[in-house]
């Protein structure tokens, strides 16, 4: 059986699932304006605000048998600087974000290859999109 967000290493990162300790890392990468620009849910205020979202997405997703909801770790401190998703839909769209003062760096392009690559577990699905609807300059590069 496959399992639910298993720990994916790169070079430079760790993929894992988030957890409750992740709660204020969470909401440094939520409430970032600028990384949240072009989302379609407005930045968090509160640290409760990503707890009740921590819960929501991340917890309840865990539960479920499949599911690849990533937290993006630097390997030096496997602190949360963004996430990576894709949806167990028809479509298994697929979605990141990461805090904008780790922009440019490649960090996004790294976890999204390495999320859709055949060692992720990600069998199940019959593909993974290659193409990019995003009003974000530099996605998609």
């Amino acid at each position: 059986m496959l399992e639910n967000t298993p720990k994916l290493l790169t070079e430079r990162l760790i993929l894992r699932r988030f957890s409750e300790q992740d709660i204020p890392a969470l909401f440094e990468i939520y409430r970032d304006e600028q990384a949240n620009t072009f989302l379609p849910w407005f930045p968090l205020k509160t640290l409760d605000e990503a707890e009740a979202l921590f819960w929501r997405q991340y917890a309840a997703a865990y539960q479920k048998p499949r599911g690849y909801r990533y937290a993006i770790c630097q390997k030096q401190d496997d602190v949360p600087i963004g996430y990576v998703h894709a949806s167990m839909g028809e479509a298994h769209d697929f979605g990141y974000g990461l805090r904008s003062d780790f922009w440019h760096r490649g960090f996004a392009s790294e976890a999204g290859a390495a999320q859709s690559s055949p060692s992720s577990g990600r069998m199940g699905c019959p593909f993974s999109p290659r193409r990019t609807i995003s009003p974000i300059p530099a996605a998609g590069r």
